[in-house]
């Protein structure tokens, strides 16, 4: 691979060869080790760095405590934002690491198709967000509307692996660029200790929330043991957060589905809904500056029974949807057209049921690889083709529930009605489509097709 000659974010221009860091056409002065830190997250741009990596990179043989990585850390966020207030470029992600967060784009003296392939296009997860392979839907200019807009709740909708995460992103990076504070949550990367009751888990976000916003007072230095954990959180918003944040704040919330089956999960989402109603009670109150961005897959009915302790029947609701044939074309085509015409457009639309990642995946392949079209339908269904593992792991979690398997079986038998619970549970998981339990089908031909052969 071709090494970077320069890396380009805004105004900025970093040269990793001189060690030299410009703004706008002149230098900026940072510490070495400093220097070495903005280089490592470039190179890891819209990515994770854990801290564990930067610090044997950045002083490598040499034992150093956390509280030092955290320090360089703060000077360099510091100085860029003061030259370019308003912006935002480290991301902390509790108790992992950071990510750098401002588009990037790396200037090399060669560059590839290939690797512009291999760099932009994710083997599964979220798309990044310089990636030219990102499809727009309708949802998207609905979503960032709504985030511009500084709703107290927008929540995105939609089955496994369609997207939420990538739209999330792009949500918050326009938050970012409009001026407000961003805060992220990701609740399957939280341990299955922050779940062990709502004291933990309510402390949990709330040294999440410090963390993110670099502020000086830590939640256990006002916990009140003798409140509830509800009761706590929200102080600590009402006297810490607002106060030291004056800028509108946005928090992400991705896979909050994970909350669904605790025992106090409608006490995290009854806080929620009563911030939404502040809003209306408080007009003038500092939660009129605080959008949550909530994305999920599981129906919320299910697991709330208070229709009035959730938030997820009021604010702004999307719902994102699978690709459509002509945004497969599109995509298609910014893959340099391995798909050779409408017909085959079609053929591996109705294969894969425009699922996101499947096709993400499928026209990556055929685009690197160049494979065609022919060979990718004859080995689809095979547990070593390209799409084996995906199916498998699909299979897998069919055969540990014994109802979920029941209902495969009879809509494989004809049958297109099953069970009210069953079918939102399987359209989560992102198996089957349909509005209601009695008009069900599968995602996909592919899934179809593979279920019969294996289940």
């Amino acid at each position: 691979m071709n090494a970077v000659r320069f890396y380009e974010f805004g105004q900025f221009r970093l040269d990793p060869m001189e060690r030299l860091l410009l703004f706008a056409g002149e230098p900026l002065q940072l510490e070495p080790k400093v220097f070495d830190l903005l280089v490592m997250l470039l190179q890891h741009g819209g990515h994770l760095v854990e801290k564990e990596t930067l610090i044997q990179q950045i002083w490598p043989d040499t034992f150093v405590e956390e509280g030092n990585l955290t320090r360089n850390i703060s000077t360099l966020r510091r100085m860029l934002e003061s030259v370019a207030p308003g912006s935002s470029f480290i991301e902390t992600i509790p108790k992992h690491g950071y990510r750098f967060i401002a588009d990037v784009c790396e200037v090399r003296p060669e560059n590839s198709a290939e690797q512009s392939l291999t760099r932009t296009v994710p083997a599964g997860g979220a798309v990044a967000l310089d990636s030219a392979f990102y499809i727009e839907r309708r949802t998207d200019a609905e979503f960032l509307v709504a985030i511009k807009r500084q709703d107290s709740l927008v929540l995105v909708k939609g089955a496994r692996q369609v997207g939420k995460t990538s739209l999330l992103a792009r949500g918050l990076q326009q938050a970012r660029r409009d001026g407000a504070k961003v805060v992220v949550t990701d609740f399957q990367n939280l341990g299955t200790e922050a779940f062990a009751s709502a004291e933990k888990l309510f402390m949990t976000l709330a040294e999440s929330v410090a963390d993110q916003l670099d502020l000086e007072v830590s939640p256990s230095q006002t916990w009140n043991h003798h409140l509830s954990p509800g009761i706590n959180f929200e102080r600590y918003w009402r006297r810490h957060i607002f106060p030291a944040i004056p800028t509108p704040i946005v928090w992400g919330l991705d896979e909050v589905d994970r909350l669904f089956t605790c025992s106090f999960g409608s006490e995290v989402f009854g806080l929620f809904r009563s911030w939404h109603n502040k809003r209306a009670l408080d007009p003038d109150g500092h939660w009129q500056r605080l959008t949550l961005a909530i994305a999920y897959a599981t129906e919320a009915h299910l697991f709330i029974t208070d229709l009035n302790q959730s938030p997820f029947n009021v604010g702004t609701r999307l719902q994102l949807s699978d690709f459509t044939l002509d945004q497969v074309n599109d995509l298609n085509m910014r893959f340099g057209s391995p798909l050779m015409n409408e017909r085959e457009c079609r053929r591996f639309w109705e294969l894969l049921g425009g699922h996101p990642y499947l096709v993400h995946r499928g026209l990556c392949e055929m685009a690197i690889r160049g494979l065609k079209l022919h060979e990718i339908e004859s080995s689809a269904l095979q547990n070593d083709g390209l799409f084996g593992d995906h199916l498998r792991r699909l299979l897998l979690s069919l055969l540990q529930s014994n109802s979920s398997r029941a209902a495969i079986h009879s809509l494989l038998s004809g049958q297109s009605k099953l069970p009210t619970e069953t079918f939102f549970s399987l359209r989560s998981a992102g198996l089957l489509t349909g509005e209601a339990p009695d008009c069900v089908k599968f995602r996909c031909q592919l899934y179809a097709d593979y279920l019969a052969r294996n289940l």
